[in-house]
């Protein structure tokens, strides 16, 4: 028998429309850290990061890639010449780093309570990008003294 679980109080208007607003950027911003995070797999791996190869290991159209790739230009995380792929700026290998390093921390933490590796991995795809700065801080601090 379940017991009867009373759900939470609704927190205040502002802190709940601010929790939306944090969840609603990080949409936002995921599908660039992605790109830039495969970007840079791809040339370090293979020297080059085409559209065609961007579309098959994201699962993608070739226009969606296309279309993002001009997002993250405009955003100055890109460049490219048209016939020779695709390019990280300094910032766009920033973002690559950084969401790398997001994604290691969280798997980390997964493995470490249990989780099966190729779980963590799909699971971190999605948590490195909605993860604060203040819970990435927990995980580091608690895989330092596990």
């Amino acid at each position: 028998m379940a017991a009867n679980i009373s759900p939470d109080p609704l927190p205040a208007e502002p802190t709940q429309a601010q929790r939306f607003e944090k969840t609603r950027a990080a949409q936002s911003s995921a599908t660039l850290e992605d790109y830039a995070e495969l970007i840079d797999d791809l040339l370090t791996g293979t020297g080059s990061a085409r559209p065609t190869d961007i579309a098959r290991r994201l699962g993608v159209s070739h226009a969606t890639v296309i279309k993002t790739i001009g997002r993250l230009k405009r955003e100055g995380l890109a460049t490219s010449v048209p016939y020779h792929g695709v390019s990280l700026t300094e910032a766009g290998r920033k973002l690559a780093a950084d969401t790398r390093e997001r994604h290691r921390v969280v798997v980390e933490l997964l493995t470490a309570i249990g989780v099966p590796r190729e779980t963590a991995e799909e699971d971190a795809e999605g948590i490195e990008h909605y993860i604060s700065a203040v819970t990435l801080a927990a995980f580091r601090a608690f895989l330092q003294h596990s």
